[in-house]
């Protein structure tokens, strides 16, 4: 596997690294050694499957607060996305800072989000499918979000949102 940090401290895009011949080729999509190397957290509680059946669907921007705080590894395994993340951590040198990244089926690409930084994605395409791991177990009490156009951010989202749950449009303003 190949890490790129992001801007954003911690956060890395991590392509698969390729061995190819005449039937295709093999890759590593997870290797708790690599991760290790990197100092990034390697533990899996969960994977999880988002489908979404039309383009301009938007899911986040999700986060859960300490002590369940999560890291998730996300990968989109048809379709394409705009994946995002912002950094929700206070003592950080990148708090408040959100990148995007094109996730799709086709570049293998994923996305490691570390704890405290909410994600969401947005689908390019119809019929997209997005897998991804987290260290933590799902725990409802802890569950904390930013609406996707909280002006404390300015996310910049590829297309207008044709899809989104009552509970992701409606999140409060952000504030610490």
């Amino acid at each position: 596997m190949i890490f790129t940090e992001t801007k954003l401290k911690d956060a890395y895009v991590i392509e698969i690294q390729k061995f190819e011949d005449d039937r295709g080729f093999f890759g590593r999509t997870f290797c708790q050694k690599e991760f290790e190397k990197y100092g990034l957290n390697s533990n899996v509680s969960q994977a999880n499957v988002s489908f979404n059946k039309k383009k301009g669907t938007l899911r986040g921007m999700h986060y859960q607060a300490d002590p369940y705080g999560e890291v998730k590894l996300v990968r989109c395994t048809r379709g394409a996305i705009y994946d995002v993340i912002i950094d929700v951590r206070p003592g950080s040198p990148t708090f408040k800072q959100w990148i995007g990244v094109e996730l799709t089926a086709g570049n293998y690409m994923m996305l490691y989000v570390p704890e405290k930084f909410a994600h969401g994605f947005q689908t390019l395409v119809d019929e997209t499918e997005v897998i991804y791991q987290v260290s933590q177990f799902y725990t409802p009490g802890s569950e904390r979000g930013i609406r996707y156009d909280d002006p404390a951010f300015r996310v910049h989202w590829p297309l207008a949102v044709q899809v989104i749950s009552d509970k992701d449009r409606s999140w409060p303003d952000y504030s610490l």
